[in-house]
């Protein structure tokens, strides 16, 4: 008991002694209380931690500091270590307000945040700096959108006649050490104001609109805008979206040739090509998968100046990015060793995947004595050029090295008369409309290593056997025959425009009367089939058809749309100028009903094609 005593009694003394050492000099000790907030517990986050600022011009954004651990929550900003910011990098208020700099710059600028409390403590976010702006093309339907960015971005534009927009382009990117990137903007109406903004996204998820610009659109003089009259026949019934992509020729005086308008008939695009003689057209155009349009500066009547015929790939507003003529077709040809001159690149160009161009080229060669034309023949025939992407000719195919020039079933000298081209992705190889021995040629061309031999010869007269029709159910004096499925071998489907020249009488066997027809062969006919091919058993079978209200002597195409419905191009109803153009979209049924019709007067169509819009991949 009296151990106990003394130890209770020695620790109250130790306390006392402590209390006493910690009392002297007036200090009164305060223990440690676990609420205190000592500096090393301050943090500072800012948000958002990164964000698109535009200059041009310069824009606001509101940044936001929180500060933990104090409750002292003031902060001072600075802008790349400025206190406050200045005109060159932009300004930052003190409520965390970042205003760009007036000038246009594209920088990223680190903001930052520091802790009154502890201004060891700070966080940063980053603004990234972008610049805009709109201005004029030489066409003066198409603006000119610069997007300026200090990094990786992808970005569109979006536009419209108000600032809903409802037209967008396609994608264009900005490369990870960024820059300045051109996005034309074209499918707009003429003389009409509209509204377009930047639509951006950065890395990190990041987005950005740009402000709000506007563009007023110029146009053609009502004198160069051929007539074009739009109707929807059929109640109830809607035409597939996109745009029309015409293919003019033999217009008024000086009216536009090429030129895409929207589905009531308003132009939105054309090229301004000039030409030396009134008789060259675009012969054909396409868009190409760069957002680019191909066109062959070509003519029907009479073959243009070899310097005037030009293979041409254009933008937009019209620049020409690269261009061949006959003449430099020519010299090149012979510097490769090929035995070819050629007199008109014409009707067609195949784009094949690896980026090369296969040409139509006009090429002749005398015969004596040909059946039915005695004494010297100068014969037209047609040569097909591999053109690389530098426009280096890698490999030729003669119509003369392969056909029998003694089967000249149509309006011989012009013996071949080829207007159209496609590639067969199943197999590498290409097909060739011959229009005046309306056939379809398959030629061995492999992706560019083949023998050029004719593998089958497709029409009236060819390998194949037209089951479940009479002679005259063949196509006769073609345009534009245009895969429908996929494989494009063994058995699959193709479409073209069959003009109907000079086809055979069902009962007669006479041809039909057409302005060079005979009397006794009833009357001709156009029409859009479809064929059902087997390469195997070498049959072919009509599967749908579309008889035209009419009969075109030359040109017209044929597709099938997003929705499933037919459009081809009546290319002329008339057989002697002034031509008269129609193209109509009609429901793909055995009865097709016409949904949407374009007529042209005073005009030949030689290709009018649906696009979903004049960018690749967008659909309008």
């Amino acid at each position: 008991m009296q151990k106990k005593a003394n130890r209770v009694f020695r620790t109250a003394f130790i306390l006392g002694l402590a209390g006493v050492v910690l009392a002297c000099g007036n200090s009164t000790y305060t223990p440690p209380s676990s609420t205190s907030s000592p500096a090393a517990l301050v943090s500072v986050s800012v948000s958002p931690a990164s964000v698109i600022v535009g200059t041009s011009p310069s824009a606001s954004t509101q940044l936001t500091a929180n500060v933990r651990g104090s409750s002292n929550g003031a902060v001072t900003w600075s802008v790349n270590s400025i206190a406050g910011g200045n005109a060159t990098v932009g300004t930052i208020s003190p409520s965390g307000l970042y205003t760009s700099p007036a000038a246009p710059t594209s920088a990223v600028m680190n903001i930052t945040a520091t802790s009154a409390a502890d201004p060891t403590k700070s966080s940063s976010s980053s603004v990234v700096l972008v610049t805009s702006s709109v201005s004029s093309t030489q066409n003066p339907q198409v603006a000119q959108y610069s997007f300026t960015a200090p990094t990786t971005a992808v970005f569109s534009v979006q536009f419209g006649t108000d600032t809903s927009y409802g037209l967008q382009t396609w994608s264009q990117h900005i490369g990870p050490s960024g820059g300045n990137s051109i996005m034309l903007v074209a499918g707009m109406r003429a003389n009409t104001t509209y509204h377009m903004r930047i639509s951006a996204s950065f890395a990190g998820g990041v987005t950005y609109l740009d402000a709000d610009h506007t563009f007023a659109t110029g146009g053609l003089s009502s004198a160069r805008i051929p007539p074009m009259t739009v109707t929807t026949p059929t109640s109830g019934l809607s035409p597939a979206g996109g745009v029309e992509m015409l293919n003019l020729a033999f217009v008024g005086s000086n009216q536009i040739e090429a030129a895409v308008t929207d589905l009531q008939g308003n132009i939105i695009w054309y090229y301004d090509f000039p030409t030396s003689n009134g008789t060259l057209f675009p012969f054909p155009m396409k868009p190409l998968s760069n957002g680019h349009i191909l066109v062959t500066i070509s003519g029907e009547i009479a073959a243009p100046p070899p310097d005037a015929n030009l293979l041409q790939e254009i933008d937009l507003a019209g620049n020409v990015v690269r261009q061949i003529s006959m003449t430099q077709l020519n010299q090149e040809l012979a510097s490769a060793g090929f035995n070819l001159v050629g007199v008109e690149m014409h009707h067609d160009v195949a784009v094949l995947p690896n980026g090369h161009w296969v040409v139509i080229v006009q090429t002749y060669k005398d015969f004596t004595d040909l059946t039915g034309y005695p004494g010297v023949t100068h014969v037209a025939g047609d040569a097909l050029v591999d053109l690389d992407q530098n426009f280096n000719p890698v490999w030729v195919w003669n119509s003369f090295d392969y056909l029998d020039v003694n089967r000249h079933p149509f309006d011989l000298p012009d013996w071949t008369h080829s207007n159209a081209i496609i590639y067969s992705p199943s197999d590498g190889n290409l097909v060739l409309s011959m229009r005046n021995q309306s056939w379809l040629l398959k030629i061995d061309y492999a992706n560019g290593s083949g023998t050029g031999n004719v593998l089958w010869h497709l029409g009236p007269g060819g390998d194949f056997t037209l089951t479940g029709g009479a002679a005259s159910d063949w196509f006769y004096n073609q345009h534009y025959p245009i895969f429908l499925s996929s494989p494009t071998t063994g058995d699959f489907q193709l479409g073209l425009f069959d003009n109907g020249n000079e086809r055979p009488d069902p009962v007669t066997g006479l041809p039909c009367e057409d302005a060079t027809g005979a009397p006794g062969g009833g009357t001709c006919y156009s029409r859009a089939p479809i064929l059902e091919v087997n390469e195997t058993t070498k049959t072919a079978s009509v599967v749908w058809e579309d008889k035209a209200p009419g009969f075109s002597l030359c040109c017209g195409n044929l597709q099938l749309l997003s929705n499933g419905d037919g459009e081809y191009d009546l290319a002329t109803s008339t057989q002697a100028p002034p031509w008269d153009a129609h193209v109509y979209e009609m429901t793909h049924e055995d009865s097709p009903r016409t949904v949407w019709e374009l007529e042209m007067p005073g005009t030949l169509a030689y290709r009018a094609f649906r696009i979903p819009s004049l960018y690749p991949g967008v659909q309008w």
